[in-house]
């Protein structure tokens, strides 16, 4: 690996860095919980594969006072007892959403969001999902690596 440095989306294209991180301003403000926030980041991360902002967001949620347990098991949430529903059904959201190509989101889910978050909740959530897809992309797409401890 060149230890040359990459340059990044904000080097590159200054505008569409700070576009991107006007709704990440309006996300961290819309009122979702913090810890609610890093689960879904998380969630889509490990879909994605995207070690950077898996790092990032892990840091995150353990500054806010995640739990090693919660996000050891965040990949299993279906099978671990350590999730609110307003979670899973998050978390089922986040899924869809991610794989929409290759699983749409069935009515069950969508039901299941409307018995947990109101409709403007929903769609930030929404906003939420498809700007962490967004971060992913631009770090796998841009190569950005962790680097070796």
């Amino acid at each position: 690996m060149s230890n040359r440095k990459r340059p990044t989306l904000r080097d590159i294209a200054p505008d569409a860095y700070r576009a991107i991180s006007g709704i990440e301003t309006y996300i961290s403000q819309c009122g979702l919980e913090k810890s609610l926030v890093e689960l879904v980041k998380m969630r889509a991360s490990q879909i994605n594969a995207c070690a950077f902002c898996l790092d990032m967001h892990s840091r995150h949620a353990r500054a806010d006072g995640e739990t090693e347990h919660r996000l050891y098991l965040l990949e299993a949430w279906r099978e671990a007892p350590l999730y609110t529903d307003r979670e899973r059904a998050a978390l089922a959201w986040t899924e869809h959403l991610t794989r929409l190509s290759s699983a749409p989101a069935p009515p069950a889910d969508r039901d299941r969001l409307a018995d947990s978050f109101s409709p403007l909740e929903i769609a930030n959530l929404t906003v939420l999902i498809g700007l962490i897809n967004l971060w992913n992309r631009i770090a796998v797409g841009g190569g950005f690596h962790l680097e070796a401890a």
